[in-house]
């Protein structure tokens, strides 16, 4: 407590200090936050004519209604995340923010009375509050468990008053200040130093609350601590998490679940900075760091949904309200017409000014398809902290690799370097578990992150990348996570090929060292995509390496014998993610010691395609002491059946180096409606891999006798599509070009 007061009077000093400073003067007219008395008269003339904008307002408005025939409850706080009046109070600031706008659009007094009267219950509470019962430790609310929910409930709410202000008289305004506005504001800043001064999404929406507060209650000072730390020392603050948090590309370090959560307020408080200080060309900062994060929000998404890297609830897509928001500012800036692909899908019109843009923009169908091509996003601030690759073949729902060679990503960050996943047909195919929650759902553990977060979710063997002894990288400590990312070699993406090779050799203390290159390669000639992963481990001496993949579907076959525990279950391990998997069967793959023998799995999925996941077995097997294929199930050691139930295969080896090498095939189709199956067995028969000092190759050879050689130039010089190349095979000259390209055997004979 001492401290706390010791914070409290150093920054009454600083701000009577800094209040001889010049600091710039505030718009006086209202609304001026994200939408201005220009947007407000262009609003009105638009509802009153035909068309998208007209119907969102009048949707906006029966649902305005129904909440004015209810009466107005502002309860005590008592609940966590999905309780009563935790979800009262959200559902508080949503029907003041939409009951404000329809003030503005109609004028009708009514509407502004009730927003009134919603805050004046809530300045007759909010000095009464303790902190809340239920408070999360590191980040403590009143209205809410966290403070984080309660920033969210002011940057609404702050608008919404901004909409009423001129129907309200000085005393009441006064009231409302007094009682809710300024003492939600400093509690938030001044009383929560720790929050508002961090580079993290909780900073964000700190700073953006009390800025856009400052802004409407014309408290500059509110605002130049909202964009420079508390101490105006430019070591936290709003600039600060710009320039920290987003990478050179728009990557955000959290993944893209928070990259779109954190969204909300960047551009909400951007826009709220450009309609009052434009001179400050806050959005076109860092070489426009905003607009490339909203344009590569949606690029992180397949079929609709985030990709559901680190701390991720899987069911988040495009249509989420933070990226309406993100794409509506976008579009009212650039009128770009491929983001109103993006918000014909997201199917709600916001009404704003660029609410209205957008509304326009479709009713004279301008929009054209947002480009889902193969992308690399940089990672950290200077973009040299890892990356991550998408690699896509066009289409929204054509198969794409994502290739996590990213860091951390701090306290949501998973211990899962050098992941994968795969997508085809509009669904996952090689999944990422994402996070052990159950958002607002009290039942489960309050709708916070479950233990099993921790004990799953974050541990490396949940995700599809190597784990060495059965140990999680950096062995599950964030301190150290955080200080080591992987190095992303090269990336490459032309007609029918894109390739990304990353490494890592700080992921465990001892001699370990791996690299991972992958590779989406559409062969035209067979129409078929495949993908090529290659993962070389080195150590100095003997290791378990396991490398799982997490499926999602159901088991069709194997081409090896399995043996299932068929009465008794028990669990793969007992600590570091293993103590919640249930063995379900061994398979002995080193048995047959015939070199390039493949391990053969195959899965169907729901969207009715079959899928093989083919793998070189004893391709080092002088080395290798044992080679085996674990067949697992996730349940174990779950009393509370928090965990879903999930299946995985893991190539187990022991040996001191080792390369898998491994092809992922979709193929066939199964119609249970129509009954027919169609090429429900792998068309590939056999995988041969070549090294080469700085050249490698994997030959791929199918059922038909076809033959293709995916070359690789892993040289540091191989840097441009010019860079020739020749590899020799089974002494066969093989020529290419840049890093990697797919060559026809056929050609060479």
């Amino acid at each position: 407590m001492t401290r706390v007061i010791k914070q409290v009077g150093k920054i009454a000093l600083l701000a009577s200090m800094t209040c001889a400073i010049s600091l710039p003067v505030m718009a006086a007219q209202h609304p001026n936050l994200v939408i201005n008395q220009q947007d407000v008269a262009a609003m009105k003339q638009a509802i009153t004519q035909p068309g998208s904008f007209q119907n969102a307002f009048n949707t906006t408005q029966s649902n305005v209604d129904k909440g004015l025939a209810q009466p107005i409850e502002v309860p005590v706080p008592k609940d966590a995340g999905g309780g009563y009046t935790h979800e009262k109070h959200k559902s508080n600031y949503q029907q003041m923010y939409d009951t404000g706008i329809i003030y503005q659009l109609t004028g009708d007094k009514k509407y502004a009375k009730y927003v009134k009267d919603m805050l004046l219950q809530y300045a007759s509470l909010y000095p009464t509050l303790p902190l809340h019962p239920m408070r999360k430790s590191n980040n403590e609310g009143k209205l809410f468990w966290q403070g984080l929910n309660e920033a969210v409930w002011l940057v609404h709410t702050i608008q919404a008053y901004d909409f009423i202000y001129d129907a309200l008289t000085p005393a009441e305004r006064n009231t409302i200040e007094t009682g809710a506005i300024i003492p939600a504001a400093l509690f938030l800043s001044e009383q929560s130093p720790h929050t508002f001064n961090k580079v993290h999404n909780h900073g964000t929406w700190a700073t953006a609350a009390v800025g856009m507060s400052g802004y409407v209650l014309d408290k500059p000072l509110w605002v130049e601590r909202a964009l420079y730390d508390l101490n105006l020392a430019k070591k936290g603050g709003f600039m600060r998490q710009l320039d920290e948090l987003f990478s050179p590309d728009g990557y955000y370090n959290e993944g893209p679940y928070y990259q779109r959560y954190a969204l909300m307020p960047f551009v909400t408080f951007a826009k709220a900075i450009e309609q009052n200080e434009p001179q400050r060309k806050i959005f076109q900062y860092r070489d426009g760091i905003l607009l490339k994060a909203i344009t590569s929000t949606v690029e992180l998404s397949y079929n609709k949904l985030f990709f559901p890297l680190n701390d991720a609830i899987k069911s988040k897509g495009i249509d989420t309200i933070e990226l309406v928001n993100g794409v509506a500012i976008a579009y009212g800036l650039n009128g770009d017409p491929r983001l109103l692909d993006i918000a014909q899908q997201q199917h709600n019109i916001l009404l704003t000014g660029d609410g209205l843009k957008v509304a326009q923009g479709l009713d004279n169908k301008l929009q054209q398809p947002f480009p889902f091509v193969s992308t690399l996003l940089r990672d950290g601030q200077q973009g040299n902290d890892g990356a991550l690759v998408v690699m896509r073949q066009g289409k929204a729902t054509d198969q794409a690799i994502v290739f996590k060679a990213t860091a951390q990503g701090l306290g949501h960050g998973h211990f899962d370097k050098l992941t994968w996943q795969f997508y085809d047909a509009g669904n996952e195919i090689v999944s990422d578990y994402g996070a052990a929650r159950f958002l607002n759902v009290e039942a489960k553990f309050g709708g916070r992150y479950l233990p099993e977060n921790e004990s799953w979710a974050k541990q490396t063997i949940a995700h599809n990348t190597l784990i060495v002894d059965e140990k999680s990288h950096f062995n599950g400590k964030l301190k150290a996570a955080n200080k080591n990312n992987p190095t992303l070699h090269f990336y490459s993406a032309k007609q029918d090929l894109t390739i990304a090779s990353a490494s890592i050799d700080t992921a465990y203390d001892d001699d370990v060292a791996f690299k991972r290159t992958l590779a989406l390669v559409n062969i035209k000639q067979r129409d078929a995509v495949i993908g090529i992963d290659i993962m070389r481990v080195t150590a100095n001496k003997p290791h378990q390496y396991d490398l799982p993949v997490h499926y999602q579907g159901q088991l069709i076959d194997t081409n090896f014998d399995r043996q299932a525990s068929l009465t008794q279950l028990s669990a793969l391990g007992t600590e570091n993610g293993y103590q919640h998997l249930w063995l379900l069967a061994t398979a002995n793959l080193a048995k047959d010691k015939a070199a390039n023998k493949l391990a053969k799995v195959t899965w169907l999925n729901d969207n009715g395609h079959f899928y093989t996941h083919s793998t070189l077995v004893n391709t080092n097997f002088n080395n290798a002491t044992n080679e085996q294929m674990l067949f697992t199930q996730l349940g174990a050691n779950d009393p509370d059946m928090n965990l879903r139930q999930q299946q995985s295969f893991i190539h187990r080896v022991n040996a001191t180096n080792h390369t898998y090498v491994s092809v992922m095939e979709p193929h066939g189709e199964y119609n249970p409606s129509k009954e027919y199956t169609l090429e429900a067995t792998s068309n590939i028969a056999g995988l041969i891999h070549h090294q080469q000092a700085e050249l490698e190759a994997v030959q791929i050879r199918f059922t038909d006798g076809q033959q293709y050689l995916l070359a690789i130039n892993h040289a540091d010089n191989a840097v441009t599509q010019e860079t020739q190349s020749v590899i020799s095979v089974n002494g066969v000259q093989y020529p290419f070009s840049g890093r990697a390209e797919l060559l026809d055997i056929k050609e060479f004979k």
